[in-house]
């Protein structure tokens, strides 16, 4: 119970915004710096520069369309290349934006013919556009843009020639910290092929570089974007004050009913707290609630008589007596002023009502059909009336007795004699629920 209000009242703290003071804001920046992650501390920024080299492996299409034609010689001066060779640069690049900026590079491949290995010395210029997700130390990226490539060697290897064409690749960055980055790309370089009709080559490079990062912005520190002391890498909801215990939200109460879900049974149905926030139990179905119920495994019997303690019971013969058309209870002709006759029956109720407090009664008065509708009406309930009110006179508690007229409505007997119509003259007692 006490852990329990505990949280109540540290729920309900959390739920109201408070706001620190820059002090304390900065003392919360510093501690939660110091245990932020290595993947999450150094993400790319706005406006950052980075300068880098590179190497690696290139694997050049064997007929490239890259060398000095010379009608005199074998195939016009084509040589086919070797199939690998070294791949040596550097780069700089500018991220207007931190997931997306622009890079030139230069590259040297020193690569030698495929048959006599002659010595020719491919180079390549080239722009790109680079797109990074920049939500990490480790920031994947891909590129795109067009491209030189040239060769400068002697004519007896392939003389000089430089084809227009374009590049693509990807790659992933790797922060180290502020200012140093290690890089890991694949690349493919279109060009022509020799002859017209066959189409573009693809010369494939594997590159691994270092990189310098300048004009970064301070550290990425964690974010708790509602100050709620949990960072929002570990905060569920972000955008609202929570506790640890709630992986970051709310000690919310779903169903309003004072008990926190964490500790509600039941979040969805408004309950109490002895039951862990469900509702109050009526095992047995018969409308009363376990805690007033004093037999809760067995249905109350709704029959007038102690309805209220839950328990199945058998109405007393004396008041199965009592119920129904109650013989001996006389009134004066279209009168509601009872006869002396009836004190007897009359007084025989107040006394079983007497020796049986918890018991409730409506008195209902009943007419032949001779008059109208509306005349009988009034009269059985004027009736009716005076048989409650004498029975408050004598002592009975007037909120035990209820009375109704019925007029002619409820015939017992046929209204065509006058036998008939005297029964349906007549008073009916009836227990009604507790």
């Amino acid at each position: 119970m006490a852990a329990r209000a505990q949280r109540t009242i540290v729920g309900a703290l959390m739920l109201t915004p408070t706001v620190a003071s820059a002090a304390d804001e900065a003392d919360d920046a510093s501690s939660t710096q110091d245990e932020d992650k290595w993947i999450d501390r150094w993400p790319p920024t706005r406006n950052m520069v980075e300068l880098g080299v590179f190497g690696g492996l290139a694997l050049p299409s064997p007929k490239l369309e890259l060398f000095q034609a010379d009608l005199g010689l074998p195939d016009q001066g084509f040589k086919p290349l070797a199939r690998a060779a070294g791949d040596f640069g550097a780069r700089a690049a500018f991220f207007p934006l931190r997931f997306l900026g622009a890079e030139i590079e230069g590259a040297v491949i020193p690569a030698r013919t495929d048959a006599d290995r002659d010595r020719a010395l491919l180079w390549a210029f080239r722009g790109h556009v680079i797109a990074q997700l920049p939500l990490w130390s480790v920031t994947p990226f891909v590129l795109a843009g067009p491209s030189v490539l040239g060769v400068s060697s002697a004519r007896s290897a392939l003389g000089k020639d430089v084809d227009l064409g374009m590049h693509f690749g990807a790659g992933v960055k790797i922060y180290i910290n502020r200012f140093i980055a290690l890089r890991f790309d694949v690349r493919d370089t279109l060009t022509a092929k020799r002859g017209v009709s066959d189409g573009v080559g693809n010369t494939i490079e594997l590159l691994a570089g270092i990189s310098i990062t300048l004009n970064r912005s301070q550290a990425k520190r964690p974010r708790d974007r509602d100050k709620d002391g949990i960072l929002d890498r570990d905060d569920e909801c972000v955008d609202v004050p929570g506790v640890p215990e709630n992986q970051g939200c709310p000690l919310g109460d779903r169903d309003n009913d004072g008990i926190l879900d964490v500790d509600d049974t039941c979040p969805d149905t408004p309950g109490v707290e002895e039951y862990d926030g469900c509702p109050i139990p009526d095992t047995d179905g018969d409308g009363l609630l376990d805690p007033d119920d004093q037999c809760v495994e067995e249905p109350e019997s709704d029959n007038g008589y102690q309805d209220s303690d839950g328990c199945p019971d058998e109405v007393p013969d004396e008041l199965k007596d009592f119920t129904g058309v109650i013989e001996g209870i006389f009134f004066d002709t279209n009168k509601e002023t009872i006869k002396a006759s009836s004190r007897k029956e009359l007084d025989h109720a107040v006394d079983v009502l007497t020796r049986f407090p918890t018991v409730r009664v409506e008195i209902s008065g009943h007419t032949d059909d001779r008059g109208s509708d509306e005349y009988n009406m009034d009269l059985s309930t004027r009736r009716a009336d005076a048989v409650r009110a004498y029975l408050v006179d004598r002592g009975v508690e007037s909120d035990r007795l209820s009375a109704r007229g019925v007029g002619e409505e409820s015939p017992r007997a046929t209204n065509e004699t006058s036998a008939g119509r005297a029964k349906n003259r007549r008073i009916e007692f009836k227990l009604l629920s507790n």
